[in-house]
């Protein structure tokens, strides 16, 4: 078994470790880890929330959730001559729960606290707890369903530079102060700007921490660095390629999935979960501008589940209220999709916050099927029927 290099107390809350993480992203969060080309170490990490969600029935929790502690993260890891313009090589040697912490949760966001992807169609706040055995997983909120998962960390990048970050903060500045339609105010926001409240900074100076915590980025959505990329393929045996942006590349990680479905498309859309991840670094020198490097690049690995027969449910981009025509927009077609999904499976005697839920967290299929067929995106998601405990094909 690899060293832990970074270890958590599930009953402290991140600021309170021995050594902290971060919740944000800035090039001055001081390294808490060090390594060398060719080493093996294990880091442990919390949920993405910090421990917010229990194990119970009762979804007030997802509804009153702190999202400005999220997403706490463990590192940062300086990897000994990681110079800016090197790739940095992670691979992913194994996944799984710390001891005694078993479990997982899957949460819709209350409309008026985060919301989602379908938030006008399932505005109030629901959760699934998952209990996980081995590679399955099964919840009592969800009955007759089990799956094996495809274990992630949904979160992993690393740190970006001066300039990059200020480059992040104008342009998602530029996009929240251009705003949305004005009859529809957007939810989910447009983007989540820096905010100090509830910043965690690891063990950056006391002196430099309102400075930073007002520059820092979010850890919300996936930029050129990596970070919230919630690929479920990303698992045990992948490799990823990684752009290093300072000295020493800075790598942390979070967000551990259990089991996640392409798209999350509840937010809170993974079976989230404590967990350990064992890693391997390796650098290519000035593979950047050799490869020419702008986002990560992953190759995945051997380990997923082998589900034959799926049932899969087309999309198109029209809107689902005013039957509005898009113009080739996959966000539409890959949201009807969803939706056709969910009204089959009420059929089957699931409520729609039941299928919404499932579709998030179990190991369902997203394409974009079709982007040159005027005016109409096709998108699919593609549901096993292995994971069932009867049969839901039409009869």
């Amino acid at each position: 078994m690899p060293e832990t290099l970074f270890k958590i107390d599930l009953t402290k809350p991140m600021h309170a470790q021995e050594v902290p993480g971060h919740n944000r992203w800035h090039p001055e969060i001081p390294a808490v880890v060090n390594v060398k080309p060719g080493d093996s170490f294990r880091i442990e990490c919390k949920d993405w929330t910090d421990g917010q969600i229990k194990n119970d029935d009762d979804p007030s929790d997802i509804r009153d959730v702190e999202l400005s502690v999220v997403h706490v993260l463990s590192g940062p890891i300086r990897v000994e001559g990681a110079e800016p313009g090197d790739i940095l090589v992670v691979d992913l040697l194994d996944i799984g729960a710390l001891r005694g912490d078993e479990w997982g949760f899957t949460g819709i966001f209350d409309r008026e606290n985060g919301g989602g992807f379908l938030t006008d169609h399932f505005p109030d706040a629901a959760k699934a707890c998952w209990d996980l055995q081995g590679i399955y997983t099964s919840t009592r909120h969800i009955p007759g369903v089990k799956f094996a998962g495809i274990t992630h960390p949904g979160l992993i990048g690393c740190a970006p530079s001066a300039e990059l970050l200020a480059t992040w903060n104008k342009r998602e500045k530029a996009l929240v102060d251009k705003g949305g339609p004005p009859w529809k105010p957007p939810i989910p926001a447009l983007a989540e700007l820096p905010n100090p409240k509830n910043a965690v900074l690891g063990t950056l100076a006391a002196s430099e921490f309102d400075r930073v915590a007002a520059e820092a980025a979010r850890t919300v959505p996936p930029r050129e660095h990596g970070g919230n990329c919630d690929i479920k393929n990303l698992s045990k045996g992948s490799r990823i390629y990684f752009p290093v942006y300072v000295d020493g590349a800075n790598l942390s990680m979070g967000d551990i999935h259990f089991s996640q479905g392409d798209g999350e498309i509840s937010f809170c859309g993974a079976i989230e979960m404590s967990g350990y991840i064992d890693l391997h670094v390796d650098l290519i020198k000035g593979g950047v501008e050799k490869y020419g490097m702008v986002n990560p690049i992953f190759k995945p690995g051997p380990v997923e589940p082998q589900y034959s027969e799926y049932l899969i449910f087309e999309g198109i981009s029209v809107d689902e209220h005013t039957g509005e025509q898009y113009y080739l927009d996959a966000h539409v077609a890959y949201r009807r999709a969803c939706l056709n999904a969910i009204e089959y499976l009420k059929k089957f005697g699931y409520t729609g916050e039941q299928a919404y839920l499932l579709l998030s967290c179990a190991p369902v299929e997203g394409r974009v099927s079709g982007i040159v067929d005027i005016p109409n995106a096709c998108c699919t998601l593609a549901l096993p029927t292995g994971i069932f405990d009867k049969s839901i094909l039409p009869t």
